[in-house]
């Protein structure tokens, strides 16, 4: 039965890479002329000093609370409560947090909950009228509440799902969307290679609404005299959900007893860009209790705007007792400087 299991697994995972592939091929060529306009843009943004450090290839290795970002699949290899933050002073004035919680429920499999949320500093107002400022001042955050389940189908393969609500809002004005994200983990029979598979964000369009957006209008332009005037609002267009696909490989390439070593690479496929290539390798020391990090973002990318990432993780265990992972990653820009990055895992 088994054996029935993982090769079942297997043409499942291959299956959804292939369609997944196809998928991205047409959405990419159709529209590659339609960079940077899908909604919530924030949730694309990395999560976790894991994955930023390796260069975003780490569908095929994410088993924490991160997973959920990453591919849904990997929450399920999670053990025991996982309680992960994660915060970076992202661009500046905007700062990005990541909360996550993951509870294994015995053989039912994993429950998660995540919430994400991308705030920036406070703007004074300016108009056409008032152009050093009318004295009010706004603030544009977004945030998603997600609800994620996973469990292993066998003991190479696991599966997993995570539904979000998704908020954007600037000054008074707002839009709301609901997504979903699917992924699978798979180890391979040839040894110590994983593949991972996910697609991340499907689901509504968003379009903005608000009071902002109300203008007021002369009723009767045409008619001179004292006329009434009526409120309108401005219909803004909608704009769909930043649908991202990932096709990953990992490979635990060395194996002592004074240290590991795995490299992983992942391919990257969003709906409103052209797709990318992404590498990293992770390499622990001392029993895991030091692990070192770095990768390169978007290889092959048009006009790229990432590259190399580096970072770090410390793993302290507990006897009898909790166990706490820490980290530091840095995300290099081309035009944009550098991104810190910290994250903290508690697990019981």
């Amino acid at each position: 039965m088994d054996r029935i299991l993982n090769k079942t697994a297997v043409a499942l995972c291959l299956c959804m890479a292939f369609i997944f592939g196809n998928l991205s091929t047409g959405l990419c060529q159709e529209q590659v002329n339609k960079v940077g306009t899908s909604a919530a843009a924030f949730l694309r943004i990395p999560v976790g000093v894991r994955g930023a450090a390796l260069g975003g290839a780490f569908v095929a290795i994410s088993d924490d609370a991160s997973a959920m970002f990453w591919n849904p699949g990997g929450i399920a290899r999670i053990k025991k409560i996982s309680l992960f933050v994660d915060h970076s002073p992202w661009l500046p004035g905007v700062d990005f947090n990541y909360f996550g919680l993951a509870i294994p429920v015995q053989s039912f499999g994993v429950i998660a909950l995540s919430v994400t949320a991308l705030t920036s500093d406070k703007f004074e107002v300016t108009t056409m009228a008032q152009p050093n400022g009318t004295g009010e001042t706004f603030s544009a955050d977004d945030f998603a509440v997600g609800v994620a389940y996973a469990r292993n189908l066998t003991d190479r393969f696991s599966i997993g799902a995570n539904f979000k609500f998704v908020n954007e809002t600037i000054m008074n004005s707002s839009a709301v969307g609901f997504m979903f994200d699917i992924g699978t983990l798979y180890d391979t029979p040839f040894p110590g290679i994983r593949l991972g598979v996910s697609i991340s964000n499907v689901g509504t369009e968003m379009q903005m609404d608000g009071d902002d957006l109300n203008v007021r209008v002369d009723g009767a332009p045409q008619q001179n005299g004292d006329n009434q005037t009526i409120v309108g609002r401005y219909k803004t267009d909608a704009f769909d959900a930043p649908v991202i696909m990932r096709v990953g490989l990992a490979w635990n390439a060395l194996q002592t007893e004074n240290g590991s070593l795995v490299i992983s690479t992942a391919g990257a496929a969003p709906n409103d860009n052209s797709q990318s290539l992404s590498f990293g390798a992770e390499y622990s020391l001392f029993e895991e209790l030091l692990v070192l990090r770095g990768g390169f973002n978007d290889l092959f990318l048009d006009e790229r705007e990432k590259g190399l990432t580096l970072g770090f993780g410390i793993n302290i265990a507990l006897p009898s007792g909790p166990q706490f992972s820490a980290g530091y990653a840095f995300q290099s820009f081309q035009t944009l400087g550098g991104v810190n990055r910290f994250s903290l895992e508690i697990r019981l």
